[in-house]
C-alpha cells in the first residue's frame, strides 16, 4: 500500500487550508514529504471540501504549477489534483506523472481524452456534482452498488477516449455526496471495490465522519482506518499525515 501525501496549495482547504499557500511553504511541506518517505505527492489548487466556490482556471494553475516544477524529480511521483484538462496538462508537462480527478472525468469534457493523450496514470473518483451542492446528492438505494455502477459508466467513457486499462485508478470518494453512514459502509465493503480489477485509492484522511470537533482530533482516527485497509489490496491511500503511515505501511 503506498502513501499519497497531500499538498493543499489553498487558503481554504478543510484540514490544512493556508498552511502551505505560499510557494515557499508548499515546497518546504512537499520536501518534508519526502524525507519522511511520501510515494506520491498529490498537488492541489482548489479546495474541494463541502460548500466550497471554484477557483478560476489562472488562479488554480497558478497556484499549484510551480510547486510542482519545483517539486518534481526530488525523489516522489507527483499527483495533481484536479478537474481540468488544462490544468492536467501543464501539470504533466511541468513534471507530474498522475492526474487525479476527483469528478471523475465529468466535470470538464475534455478530460478523458487529454488524459489518453498524455498517457499518464489516472484517478478516477466517484463524483455527483461539485463541492458547493454536492450533500444534496447523497441518496442510494444501495450506496456501494449504486457507486460502482455510476463508476463503470465513467470508467466505460475514459477507455472509449483511449485512456489504457492499465493506467487507471478508482477511488469510492468518501465525503463526495456521501454521509457517515455511506462512507462507513463502503469501508466495510471495500472488497467489492477492489474487485473491480483496478488499482483502488481511498482518501479518508481527517474527514468529519470520523468523528472529533477538529480536522486535528481525527488523525487517530485516519490512522485507525488506513490500519484496517492494510492487505485488502488497495493501492494507496491519500493521508495529510506522511510519517506514521509510512511507519504503519512498514
Amino acid at each position: 500500500m503506498l502513501v499519497m501525501g497531500i499538498l493543499n496549495v489553498t487558503p481554504d482547504s478543510f484540514a490544512d487550508g493556508g498552511k502551505h499557500f505560499t510557494f515557499e511553504h508548499a515546497v518546504q511541506r512537499g520536501l518534508q514529504m519526502i524525507e519522511e518517505g511520501v510515494d506520491i505527492i498529490d498537488i492541489g489548487g482548489e479546495s474541494t471540501r463541502p460548500g466550497a466556490e471554484r477557483v478560476s482556471e489562472d488562479e488554480e494553475q497558478a497556484r499549484i504549477i510551480p510547486v510542482i516544477r519545483a517539486l518534481a524529480g526530488k525523489g516522489a511521483d507527483i499527483s495533481v489534483d484536479t478537474m481540468r484538462a488544462s490544468t492536467a496538462r501543464l501539470a504533466i508537462e511541468a513534471g507530474a506523472s498522475i492526474v487525479n480527478d476527483v469528478s471523475g472525468g465529468a466535470a470538464d469534457p475534455a478530460m478523458f481524452s487529454t488524459v489518453a493523450e498524455l498517457g499518464c496514470k489516472y484517478t478516477l473518483m466517484h463524483w455527483r456534482g461539485h463541492s458547493k451542492d454536492m450533500n444534496e446528492k447523497a441518496r442510494y438505494d444501495d450506496v456501494v452498488v449504486d457507486i460502482i455502477k455510476e463508476v463503470r459508466f465513467q470508467l466505460d467513457k475514459a477507455l472509449a477516449a483511449g485512456i489504457k486499462n492499465e493506467n487507471i485508478v478508482l477511488d469510492p470518494g468518501l465525503g463526495f455526496a456521501k454521509d457517515a453512514e455511506h462512507n462507513w459502509e463502503i469501508l466495510e465493503r471495500i472488497e467489492e471495490f477492489t474487485a473491480l480489477g483496478y488499482p483502488v485509492l481511498i482518501g479518508h484522511s481527517r474527514k468529519r465522519f470520523i468523528g472529533g470537533d477538529t480536522p486535528d482530533d481525527r488523525e487517530a482516527g485516519t490512522l485507525d482506518i488506513s490500519k484496517s485497509l492494510v492487505g485488502k489490496g488497495i493501492w494507496a491511500v491519500r493521508v495529510h499525515s506522511v510519517a506514521p503511515h509510512v511507519e504503519l505501511v512498514k
